[in-house]
């Protein structure tokens, strides 16, 4: 006998399936397929007409209209729908139809209150926020959280710190909240004494940790800390590697991502530009285009910010065609995006075109801004455009209202040196509003040795070495421009101040990429498994450099 199935019961489980699959196309994505299966629907309830209000705000902001429409046309509304809206309304930034609904909710429970306290919060609405807290009926650890997230974002630690203190209940999301907030401004000291406090560590709060050891330049006690972590998850990964990057530890980032694909981590946006990143400060051109490859395959190579880090690798991997060619297919191109390209024209001395790209991108409606300038005036160094360079760097001032930063003063000084202006250029550095920095001093110094200016090479070597007493860099050169002008005296003075303060030179290195493998050479050092044949390659062509040589002079002799 079959089993009999009562109408009512039949209805109420295909009202339940239909309403799972809207949130299911929702959550995907598949808006259109979602609208579909609520058309079909024979009966709806006020779960159905929320399963579609949220898949439409969700969908893009281009869904907002037909959400709030969908909104306006309901029959039934809960609280869940008042939140939905209202959650929408924020993700997409329109805080008056938020605020609007918000006001008009006939009730609100503390998730409403949430919700309009995160998008405040997430606007940069932050006193906004704060009142809004101070008027919540009732509160509970994600409105404490939230508060705390909000304030150390926009820099007031202290008061985000005690709404922390006040909590009367706090979550591992809280504690890891604070914490981020200290690293994120700089307060490393206090959120290490926090982390040692918190009664669990939670991945969010190690990996909040980890960027701040490598904020300090301390990777080694990132690296502890980072295999520590039981479960890591894409994020943690990628502060390790970009710790890595930022600390020059390039090849380090490298092992650590091809650690990572073993472990079967999927890449993200952030851990793909750490490695383009790190391609570039190592000049690994296949390891790059092979991250290109890898962002193609998993759609990540649309963003702009991500097109941007490419061509800063391809640029200084020596391939600024390919840069150009990133540039042309980018659908929207930023002032980070025109200032990536004219830098990569400028560091391979394209004058013409830096001059060219400068004035199409204000046509294009875009403000140079002052890294912008930072590129052009660069790029007029490298042919040594004085003229051009002195203009540009007024019209900084004049024209666009840009402060000239002490990088600009390093590079109008540098063109000045680099033609032998070295009064003109000493003259700048005194005129700058701003105290010169080392980089300032140091291109004076250097033109110092080139042209033989014992005077300005001794003013400019006493700065050097008042801001940076241990670098043997400004004792070297003044050595040498000593030596140049046959002050043997001076040059036994200068070896016995560096031996007194116990200043060290540096020895000099260099690598390459062979093979997909990096060779690092340091002055001096033999320890290289190879260095028998690499010397006795130098001794061959060093050879025929002789053989050349004294054929093109015989040549010379027999004209």
């Amino acid at each position: 006998m079959l089993p009999r199935y009562r109408p009512a019961a039949l209805v109420a489980r295909r009202l339940l399936r239909d309403n799972q699959r809207i949130s299911e196309l929702g959550r995907a994505g598949n808006v259109s397929a979602a609208r579909r299966v609520f058309d079909a629907m024979p009966q709806r309830d006020v779960i159905s007409w929320n399963a579609l209000l949220t898949a439409l705000w969700r969908g893009g902001r281009g869904h907002l209209p037909a959400a709030r429409r969908l909104f306006d046309a309901m029959p039934d509304r809960n609280v869940i729908s008042w939140n939905s809206i209202i959650a929408g309304c924020l993700a997409h930034g329109d805080l008056a139809a938020a605020s609007a609904y918000f006001a008009r909710a006939p009730t609100r429970n503390v998730a409403t209150w949430n919700g309009m306290l995160a998008g405040l919060v997430r606007l940069g609405r932050v006193e906004d926020a704060d009142r809004l807290f101070g008027e919540m009926p009732s509160r509970n650890v994600v409105s404490y959280t939230t508060m705390v997230d909000g304030l150390a974002r926009c820099g007031q630690v202290e008061k985000a710190r005690d709404v922390f203190d006040s909590m009367p209940e706090r979550n591992l999301v809280s504690w890891a909240a604070m914490i981020s907030g200290y690293v994120e401004n700089g307060m490393f000291a206090e959120a290490r004494e926090l982390f040692e406090a918190m009664p669990e560590k939670n991945v969010v709060a190690c990996t909040a940790m980890i960027t701040g050891y490598c904020k300090e330049g301390d990777v080694e006690s990132a690296k502890r800390l980072f295999d520590g972590i039981r479960v890591k998850d894409v994020i943690s990964w990628n502060a390790m590697i970009t710790g890595y990057v930022h600390n020059g530890y390039g090849e380090e980032a490298m092992r650590l991502h091809v650690v990572m694909h073993k472990e079967g981590v999927k890449p993200d946006h952030a851990t793909i530009i750490a490695v383009l990143t790190a391609s570039s400060a190592l000049a690994l051109l296949r390891q790059g285009k092979s991250t290109h490859a890898i962002a193609i395959k998993t759609l990540l190579e649309s963003s702009t910010s991500f097109s941007n880090a490419l061509m800063t690798m391809y640029s200084r991997c020596g391939s600024l065609g390919e840069s150009e060619l990133v540039f042309v297919n980018l659908k929207s191109q930023d002032i980070v995006s025109w200032n990536t390209i004219i830098a990569a024209y400028a560091q391979h001395g394209k004058y013409q075109k830096v001059i060219a790209l400068f004035h199409e991108m204000e046509m294009h409606g875009l403000t140079p801004d002052d890294i912008t300038f930072l590129s052009v005036l660069s790029a007029c160094g490298h042919v040594g455009m004085v003229d051009v360079s002195l203009k540009l760097f007024d019209l900084m001032s004049s024209k666009y209202a840009i402060s000239p930063r002490a990088e600009h003063y390093a590079c109008i000084v540098d063109i000045l040196c680099r033609a032998g202006q070295l009064e003109k250029a000493c003259n700048y550095i005194k005129d700058m509003p701003l105290e010169a920095e080392k980089n300032v001093w140091g291109a004076l110094l250097a033109a110092c040795q080139t042209h033989g200016y014992v005077q300005l090479g001794e003013l400019a070597a006493k700065m050097l070495v008042k801001s940076d007493s241990e670098s043997s860099g400004p004792y070297v050169m003044l050595s040498n421009i000593y030596a140049a002008a046959g002050m043997w005296g001076q040059v036994n003075q200068i070896r016995g101040q560096m031996k007194e303060r116990g200043v060290k030179k540096q020895p000099g290195y260099s690598w390459t990429e062979i093979a997909n493998e990096v060779h690092m050479f340091v002055g001096g050092d033999a320890s290289h498994p190879e260095m028998r044949k690499i010397v006795s390659e130098l001794r061959k062509m060093n050879f025929h450099m002789k053989m050349v040589a004294s054929e093109t002079q015989i040549m010379a002799e027999l004209v």
